[in-house]
Protein backbone atom coordinates (compact mmCIF):
# COMPACT_ATOMS: atom_id res chain seq x y z
CA UNK A 1 0.00 0.00 0.00
CA UNK A 2 1.44 3.49 -0.89
CA UNK A 3 -0.66 7.12 -0.43
CA UNK A 4 -0.78 9.20 -3.66
CA UNK A 5 -0.13 13.06 -3.35
CA UNK A 6 -1.54 14.47 -6.37
CA UNK A 7 -4.63 15.38 -5.55
CA UNK A 8 -7.16 15.52 -2.68
CA UNK A 9 -8.36 12.28 -2.55
CA UNK A 10 -4.85 11.18 -1.25
CA UNK A 11 -5.64 7.75 -2.80
CA UNK A 12 -3.93 4.52 -0.38
CA UNK A 13 -3.13 2.33 -3.56
CA UNK A 14 -2.76 -1.42 -2.99
CA UNK A 15 0.21 -3.00 -4.80
CA UNK A 16 -0.68 -3.72 -7.91
CA UNK A 17 -4.24 -1.32 -8.12
CA UNK A 18 -4.65 1.88 -9.19
CA UNK A 19 -5.88 5.32 -7.54
CA UNK A 20 -9.52 7.08 -8.10
CA UNK A 21 -8.27 8.49 -11.49
CA UNK A 22 -7.33 4.90 -12.98
CA UNK A 23 -3.98 6.19 -14.11
CA UNK A 24 -1.77 5.91 -10.99
CA UNK A 25 -0.79 2.69 -9.58
CA UNK A 26 1.40 0.95 -7.39
CA UNK A 27 4.42 -0.84 -7.82
CA UNK A 28 7.11 -2.12 -5.89
CA UNK A 29 5.91 0.07 -2.92
CA UNK A 30 5.78 3.50 -5.02
CA UNK A 31 2.86 5.42 -6.51
CA UNK A 32 3.90 5.96 -10.21
CA UNK A 33 2.30 6.65 -13.58
CA UNK A 34 0.61 3.90 -15.68
CA UNK A 35 0.22 6.16 -18.83
CA UNK A 36 3.71 7.71 -18.55
CA UNK A 37 4.21 8.13 -22.37
CA UNK A 38 1.26 6.75 -23.73
CA UNK A 39 -0.17 8.91 -26.33
CA UNK A 40 -3.86 8.62 -27.21
CA UNK A 41 -4.28 12.26 -28.78
CA UNK A 42 -1.93 14.34 -30.78
CA UNK A 43 -2.79 17.31 -33.53
CA UNK A 44 -0.88 20.66 -34.39
CA UNK A 45 -3.76 23.09 -32.64
CA UNK A 46 -4.69 26.87 -33.01
CA UNK A 47 -3.21 28.70 -29.82
CA UNK A 48 -6.97 29.86 -29.29
CA UNK A 49 -8.49 26.06 -29.16
CA UNK A 50 -6.90 25.50 -25.78
CA UNK A 51 -8.75 28.38 -25.24
CA UNK A 52 -5.74 30.75 -24.90
CA UNK A 53 -6.56 34.36 -26.48
CA UNK A 54 -3.84 36.38 -24.87
CA UNK A 55 -0.80 34.35 -25.42
CA UNK A 56 1.20 34.15 -28.49
CA UNK A 57 -2.53 35.12 -30.57
CA UNK A 58 -2.30 33.18 -33.85
CA UNK A 59 0.16 30.86 -33.31
CA UNK A 60 -0.31 26.91 -33.57
CA UNK A 61 0.80 24.27 -30.51
CA UNK A 62 1.12 20.40 -30.94
CA UNK A 63 -1.30 19.52 -28.37
CA UNK A 64 -0.75 16.05 -26.84
CA UNK A 65 -3.14 13.74 -24.59
CA UNK A 66 -3.03 10.47 -22.80
CA UNK A 67 -5.85 8.88 -20.58
CA UNK A 68 -7.67 8.85 -16.94
CA UNK A 69 -8.82 11.65 -15.07
CA UNK A 70 -9.82 12.73 -11.47
CA UNK A 71 -12.67 13.96 -11.57
CA UNK A 72 -15.84 12.86 -12.90
CA UNK A 73 -17.57 15.24 -14.70
CA UNK A 74 -21.26 14.08 -16.11
CA UNK A 75 -20.20 16.05 -19.59
CA UNK A 76 -17.21 15.17 -20.20
CA UNK A 77 -16.79 15.77 -24.09
CA UNK A 78 -13.35 14.15 -23.75
CA UNK A 79 -14.76 10.89 -21.52
CA UNK A 80 -13.18 8.18 -24.25
CA UNK A 81 -9.41 9.16 -23.01
CA UNK A 82 -10.69 10.59 -19.44
CA UNK A 83 -12.47 8.35 -16.34
CA UNK A 84 -14.82 6.26 -19.00
CA UNK A 85 -14.40 1.90 -19.02
CA UNK A 86 -13.12 2.90 -22.23
CA UNK A 87 -10.59 5.19 -21.44
CA UNK A 88 -9.31 2.93 -18.54
CA UNK A 89 -9.42 -0.10 -21.07
CA UNK A 90 -6.59 2.33 -23.40
CA UNK A 91 -3.52 1.60 -20.73
CA UNK A 92 -3.20 -1.47 -23.08
CA UNK A 93 -3.74 0.14 -26.22
CA UNK A 94 -2.01 3.72 -26.26
CA UNK A 95 0.43 4.72 -28.83
CA UNK A 96 4.10 4.93 -26.95
CA UNK A 97 5.91 8.27 -27.30
CA UNK A 98 8.75 9.21 -25.25
CA UNK A 99 9.57 12.84 -24.31
CA UNK A 100 12.49 12.88 -26.09
CA UNK A 101 9.93 11.79 -29.24
CA UNK A 102 7.80 14.17 -28.23
CA UNK A 103 10.14 17.05 -28.19
CA UNK A 104 11.25 15.92 -32.02
CA UNK A 105 8.09 15.89 -33.77
CA UNK A 106 7.17 19.26 -31.73
CA UNK A 107 10.87 20.67 -33.53
CA UNK A 108 9.22 19.10 -36.80
CA UNK A 109 6.18 20.94 -36.96
CA UNK A 110 8.00 24.50 -36.37
CA UNK A 111 8.08 24.83 -40.28
CA UNK A 112 3.72 24.99 -39.64
CA UNK A 113 3.63 27.64 -37.26
CA UNK A 114 4.47 25.54 -34.04
CA UNK A 115 5.28 27.42 -31.20
CA UNK A 116 5.80 23.96 -28.95
CA UNK A 117 3.60 21.43 -26.49
CA UNK A 118 0.22 21.68 -24.84
CA UNK A 119 -0.43 19.06 -22.75
CA UNK A 120 -4.31 18.77 -22.94
CA UNK A 121 -6.96 16.74 -23.81
CA UNK A 122 -7.54 14.14 -21.14
CA UNK A 123 -6.18 15.58 -17.65
CA UNK A 124 -2.54 15.55 -17.63
CA UNK A 125 -1.86 16.11 -14.30
CA UNK A 126 -2.70 12.13 -13.08
CA UNK A 127 0.28 11.54 -15.40
CA UNK A 128 2.52 14.73 -14.05
CA UNK A 129 6.01 13.06 -14.37
CA UNK A 130 5.43 12.86 -18.27
CA UNK A 131 4.52 16.76 -19.09
CA UNK A 132 7.85 17.56 -16.09
CA UNK A 133 9.99 15.42 -18.72
CA UNK A 134 9.00 16.60 -21.63
CA UNK A 135 8.17 20.16 -20.62
CA UNK A 136 11.92 20.68 -19.51
CA UNK A 137 13.30 19.00 -22.65
CA UNK A 138 10.88 21.56 -25.03
CA UNK A 139 11.68 24.60 -22.95
CA UNK A 140 15.47 23.50 -23.59
CA UNK A 141 14.81 23.14 -26.90
CA UNK A 142 13.48 26.91 -27.24
CA UNK A 143 10.01 25.47 -27.28
CA UNK A 144 6.94 26.89 -25.02
CA UNK A 145 4.40 24.66 -22.37
CA UNK A 146 0.91 25.09 -22.12
CA UNK A 147 -0.72 23.21 -19.80
CA UNK A 148 -4.67 22.59 -19.68
CA UNK A 149 -6.13 21.09 -16.97
CA UNK A 150 -8.69 21.01 -14.17
CA UNK A 151 -6.39 22.12 -11.50
CA UNK A 152 -7.26 19.57 -9.33
CA UNK A 153 -4.13 18.95 -7.96
CA UNK A 154 -2.04 19.62 -5.17
CA UNK A 155 0.09 22.96 -4.99
CA UNK A 156 3.29 20.30 -4.68
CA UNK A 157 2.47 19.14 -7.70
CA UNK A 158 2.40 22.73 -9.70
CA UNK A 159 5.64 23.72 -7.97
CA UNK A 160 7.29 20.33 -9.54
CA UNK A 161 5.93 21.81 -13.23
CA UNK A 162 5.94 25.68 -12.96
CA UNK A 163 9.73 25.83 -13.56
CA UNK A 164 8.73 24.70 -17.77
CA UNK A 165 5.35 26.51 -18.01
CA UNK A 166 4.58 29.14 -19.82
CA UNK A 167 0.83 29.55 -19.46
CA UNK A 168 -1.89 27.36 -18.74
CA UNK A 169 -5.72 27.72 -19.10
CA UNK A 170 -7.06 25.86 -15.96
CA UNK A 171 -10.97 25.37 -15.75
CA UNK A 172 -12.49 26.98 -12.80
CA UNK A 173 -15.81 24.75 -13.60
CA UNK A 174 -17.93 26.56 -10.63
CA UNK A 175 -17.77 28.47 -7.41
CA UNK A 176 -20.23 26.58 -5.02
CA UNK A 177 -18.48 23.67 -3.08
CA UNK A 178 -21.80 21.56 -3.71
CA UNK A 179 -21.23 21.73 -7.34
CA UNK A 180 -17.82 20.59 -7.42
CA UNK A 181 -18.08 17.72 -4.36
CA UNK A 182 -21.93 16.37 -6.17
CA UNK A 183 -21.69 16.54 -9.35
CA UNK A 184 -18.08 17.05 -10.55
CA UNK A 185 -16.44 14.35 -7.76
CA UNK A 186 -14.24 17.23 -7.21
CA UNK A 187 -13.00 20.02 -4.30
CA UNK A 188 -13.71 23.87 -5.46
CA UNK A 189 -10.54 24.45 -2.30
CA UNK A 190 -8.18 22.57 -4.10
CA UNK A 191 -8.89 24.48 -7.33
CA UNK A 192 -8.98 27.57 -5.96
CA UNK A 193 -5.51 27.08 -3.75
CA UNK A 194 -4.26 26.16 -7.73
CA UNK A 195 -5.08 28.75 -9.64
CA UNK A 196 -3.71 31.47 -7.21
CA UNK A 197 -0.21 29.95 -6.65
CA UNK A 198 -0.16 29.47 -11.17
CA UNK A 199 -1.20 33.10 -11.33
CA UNK A 200 1.69 34.56 -9.39
CA UNK A 201 3.95 32.26 -11.81
CA UNK A 202 2.78 32.10 -15.45
CA UNK A 203 0.08 33.22 -17.86
CA UNK A 204 -3.10 32.11 -16.95
CA UNK A 205 -6.78 31.68 -18.39
CA UNK A 206 -9.62 30.32 -16.45
CA UNK A 207 -12.81 28.67 -18.33
CA UNK A 208 -15.96 27.91 -16.85
CA UNK A 209 -18.58 25.64 -18.59
CA UNK A 210 -21.99 27.24 -18.05
CA UNK A 211 -24.55 24.12 -17.07
CA UNK A 212 -27.96 24.64 -16.66
CA UNK A 213 -29.37 24.59 -13.29
CA UNK A 214 -25.72 23.88 -11.98
CA UNK A 215 -23.55 27.34 -12.08
CA UNK A 216 -25.61 29.69 -14.17
CA UNK A 217 -26.78 32.05 -12.27
CA UNK A 218 -25.55 35.68 -11.87
CA UNK A 219 -25.15 35.68 -8.05
CA UNK A 220 -22.57 32.75 -8.14
CA UNK A 221 -20.76 34.66 -11.58
CA UNK A 222 -20.59 37.47 -9.48
CA UNK A 223 -18.83 35.52 -6.64
CA UNK A 224 -16.11 34.09 -8.60
CA UNK A 225 -15.68 36.87 -10.14
CA UNK A 226 -14.37 38.85 -7.09
CA UNK A 227 -12.62 36.19 -6.05
CA UNK A 228 -10.87 36.04 -9.94
CA UNK A 229 -10.30 39.51 -9.17
CA UNK A 230 -8.72 39.83 -6.25
CA UNK A 231 -5.81 37.58 -7.14
CA UNK A 232 -2.44 38.65 -6.55
CA UNK A 233 0.90 38.09 -7.93
CA UNK A 234 4.04 36.76 -6.26
CA UNK A 235 5.08 40.47 -4.84
CA UNK A 236 1.14 40.67 -3.31
CA UNK A 237 -0.31 43.01 -6.28
CA UNK A 238 -3.77 42.60 -7.43
CA UNK A 239 -3.43 41.35 -10.78
CA UNK A 240 -6.77 39.39 -10.77
CA UNK A 241 -8.61 41.69 -13.34
CA UNK A 242 -6.25 40.89 -15.89
CA UNK A 243 -7.13 37.07 -16.02
CA UNK A 244 -8.65 36.13 -18.94
CA UNK A 245 -12.37 34.17 -18.39
CA UNK A 246 -13.95 32.24 -21.08
CA UNK A 247 -17.05 31.88 -19.94
CA UNK A 248 -18.79 28.57 -22.79
CA UNK A 249 -21.80 27.07 -23.86
CA UNK A 250 -22.69 23.38 -22.04
CA UNK A 251 -24.35 20.88 -24.60
CA UNK A 252 -25.78 17.89 -23.43
CA UNK A 253 -23.62 14.78 -23.36
CA UNK A 254 -21.77 12.07 -22.02
CA UNK A 255 -24.04 10.88 -18.90
CA UNK A 256 -25.73 14.67 -18.68
CA UNK A 257 -28.01 14.52 -21.50
CA UNK A 258 -31.16 15.39 -19.11
CA UNK A 259 -31.01 19.02 -19.96
CA UNK A 260 -30.85 21.23 -22.87
CA UNK A 261 -28.03 22.79 -23.97
CA UNK A 262 -26.97 26.38 -22.20
CA UNK A 263 -29.20 29.56 -23.90
CA UNK A 264 -26.85 31.70 -25.96
CA UNK A 265 -28.35 34.49 -24.25
CA UNK A 266 -27.82 32.81 -20.40
CA UNK A 267 -24.00 32.97 -21.77
CA UNK A 268 -23.92 36.36 -22.47
CA UNK A 269 -25.63 37.57 -19.88
CA UNK A 270 -23.13 36.21 -18.00
CA UNK A 271 -20.29 37.16 -19.77
CA UNK A 272 -21.56 40.76 -19.46
CA UNK A 273 -22.04 40.39 -15.57
CA UNK A 274 -18.00 39.36 -15.54
CA UNK A 275 -17.12 41.97 -17.37
CA UNK A 276 -17.66 44.65 -15.01
CA UNK A 277 -15.01 43.54 -12.68
CA UNK A 278 -12.31 41.48 -15.65
CA UNK A 279 -10.93 43.05 -18.66
CA UNK A 280 -11.26 40.22 -20.34
CA UNK A 281 -13.92 38.05 -20.81
CA UNK A 282 -14.68 35.88 -24.30
CA UNK A 283 -17.44 33.92 -24.97
CA UNK A 284 -17.16 29.76 -26.25
CA UNK A 285 -19.39 27.40 -28.36
CA UNK A 286 -21.82 30.18 -28.87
Amino acid sequence: MARCDVCFRHCDIPEGGSGYCGARITEGGRVRPANYGQVTSLALDPIEKKPLRRFCPGSMILSAGSWGCNLRCPFCQNHRISWSAEALALKDRAARLSPEALVRLAEGEKRNGNIGLAFTYNEPLVGWEYVRDAAALARSAGLKNVLVTNGTAETDVLEELLPFIDAMNIDLKGFSERYYRDVLGGSLETVKAFISRAVGACHVELTTLIVPGENDTVEEMLRMTEWIASLTDREGREVGENVPLHVTRFFPRFHMTDRPATASDTVRKLAEATSRRLKYVYTGNL
